[in-house]
């Protein structure tokens, strides 16, 4: 069921987010990727047996396309996401070492239709806002939620976002999940019981 005061409030908090972030001057934005680049793997622990879903940036979003290159230089299996649907959960497709990438919606790239499927232990979270409980402001598409209720484990959920993008409080409603950190120019601020 929605709770039409909270959808009203976070559809408020978009807009707010989403003018904080397009506010960034352009010269900032690289030096930003490359701090959470570094931030990420200094911070987020790995093995080389996880399976990482990302994201390739649309719009003004904080480009995790430094992240990803690593990831795949060093053998890490990647996976991106594809919207198929506008109900349905993301396809999360490997990324395989050459596969070239295709237009996938929404401006992002994506494996080919017959890329093998994986379900990652780390995903790495596009977002508008988030605030200091972990609490992460999407798009309002549901396709994370949607996603992460239909995973048979739970994983690690990390935002990557600009600073600016924290607000003081966003409504967390029964189907929204926290994130367990967040990576900005910053640093990492990790989140829950474990913080």
């Amino acid at each position: 069921m929605v709770d039409e005061k909270i959808e009203e409030a976070k559809a408020a908090l978009r807009i707010k987010a989403h003018a904080a972030r397009a506010a960034l001057p352009q010269a900032d934005r690289a030096d930003a990727a490359h701090a959470v680049t570094q931030h990420f793997f200094e911070h987020i622990p790995l093995v080389a047996s996880d399976i990482v879903a990302a994201y390739w940036r649309i719009r003004d979003e904080l480009d995790c396309q430094p992240i990803l290159v690593r990831l795949m230089d060093s053998n890490q299996t990647v996976v991106l996401p594809v919207v198929i649907g506008a109900e349905e959960p993301l396809d999360l497709r490997v990324w395989e070492q050459g596969a070239s990438l295709y237009e996938a919606g929404f401006g992002t790239l994506a494996p080919a239709e017959l890329a093998p499927r994986a379900e990652p232990d780390i995903v790495l979270m596009p977002l508008l806002g988030f605030d200091k409980q972990g609490t992460r402001l999407g798009y309002g598409g549901g396709y994370y939620d949607r996603t992460l209720a239909r995973m048979s484990k739970k994983p690690k959920l990390i935002g990557l976002a600009f600073a600016a993008q924290e607000l003081d409080a966003i409504p967390r409603e029964a189907h929204d999940v926290p994130l367990d950190a967040i990576v900005t120019e910053d640093g990492v601020r990790h989140f829950g019981p474990s913080a």
